[in-house]
């Protein structure tokens, strides 16, 4: 059967559209790019801003700036690349990813959870579970190696244009991909991978993992994919080992390969991680690394040259009442952690307060006074 190309979608560029996808560009915070513009600059002359982007994106003549190269902490030792476009490249890839994101949803699998309106990490956890306990308890946990940095970028120009015949929106798409990164004044082009910091990317990664999905569907598995980190669910040891082929065969046409030390055959029983929980027939808890992240997030906030002041509380505030809305949830099993987690963070603030460890700071700065400094706690927080 011909697949129905959409056209025109060029002529669906409006000043209502560039808009929105400034406003939600705003909602997403974000450093500046290259150029140095912050939110707040493009703001300062907005209309003239969106009207010449819009003109620029209709007819053409649209070039994006190179990305800024950054680097986020992911443990003690371990950095990741991010890619942060300037914010009129956010806006311009906002506004294509809203005239194709109707597109391709009308082609995801229901199995596929990641960037999608109305799906969550929740509901793809809540589905694991479910098929876990109705016997489907032997997991394929995949990892797929350097997935956003070895994106073939043909395959993922073939995969979009199969569904998309505007040549300035494909063009658009390629520019995006193809813009470059700028780090300590050396332009590096990219040729390969998607850029992660994109406001595309997790579309783009939806629409090249979309053909695993089907394959999978197509060979009776049962799995759960939330952009690239997914996991089979099957029956039998055996019905594992053919996922873990088909996947890897699916996989190479794709341009990518599975990462051996990491992709593993487990059960349910003997637990695994997804989506930063810790899955097992015992319990639903947090992952360990998703702990040291945390961890890493109040040390960073309460060093002891700093004062504490309500600045500092405000801050953890928002870290702590972000952990308890993503692990405190009806299926898992967090309170022991959350209590050890408020433990530490209390006598992170005492030594910050103190300026030293102290076996008598509980007493010097007990916990009704934190909490009347306005301090959250997950135990509190926690509705699991």
């Amino acid at each position: 059967m011909t697949t129905r190309k959409e056209h025109s979608l060029t002529g669906r560029i409006t000043f209502g559209l560039m808009l929105k996808a400034f406003q939600s560009v705003k909602r997403n915070r974000g450093a500046a790019g290259i150029d140095k513009v912050s939110i707040a600059m493009f703001e300062a002359n907005l209309n003239e801003n969106l009207r010449a982007l819009m003109r620029d994106l209709k007819q053409g003549t649209y070039e994006p700036f190179p990305l800024r190269r950054a680097y986020i902490r992911e443990s003690p030792i371990k950095v990741r690349p991010l890619g942060i476009p300037a914010v009129r490249d956010r806006v311009a890839q906002e506004v294509v990813r809203r005239l194709l994101s109707p597109i391709f949803e009308r082609h995801f699998h229901p199995a596929s959870y990641g960037f999608r309106s109305g799906r969550n990490c929740h509901q793809a956890i809540a589905f694991v579970l479910r098929e876990c306990r109705a016997g489907y308890d032997v997991v394929l946990d995949a990892d797929i190696t350097g997935f956003f940095d070895h994106i073939s970028q043909p395959v993922l120009m073939a995969a979009v244009a199969a569904h998309v015949a505007d040549g300035n929106i494909l063009r658009l798409v390629e520019k995006f991909l193809t813009s470059g990164v700028m780090e300590d004044g050396v332009f590096t082009p990219t040729t390969i991978g998607t850029p992660q910091g994109g406001v595309i990317s997790p579309l783009l990664a939806n629409i090249v993992l979309n053909h695993l999905d089907w394959e999978l569907d197509k060979a009776g598995f049962r799995f759960v994919r939330y952009a690239d980190d997914f996991v089979v669910l099957c029956p039998t040891h055996a019905r594992a080992k053919e996922a873990r082929v088909l996947v890897e065969h699916v996989l190479r046409d794709l341009g990518l390969e599975l990462n051996s030390k990491k992709t593993t055959e487990t059960s349910f029983g003997r637990g695994f991680t997804f989506l930063g929980f810790r899955l097992s027939a015992r319990a639903v808890t947090v992952r360990a690394k998703s702990v040291d992240k945390f961890q890493a997030k109040v040390r960073e906030l309460t060093v002891r040259k700093r004062n504490l002041d309500a600045d500092v509380i405000a801050q953890l505030n928002r870290v702590i009442r972000g952990t308890a809305n993503y692990f405190a949830t009806p299926f898992s099993h967090c309170r022991w952690q959350f209590r050890n987690l408020d433990a530490f963070v209390r006598r992170r603030l005492r030594c910050m307060k103190l300026k030293r460890i102290s076996k008598r700071a509980n007493f010097r700065v007990r916990t009704a006074h934190l909490r009347r400094l306005g301090l959250l706690s997950l135990l509190d927080l926690c509705v699991c």
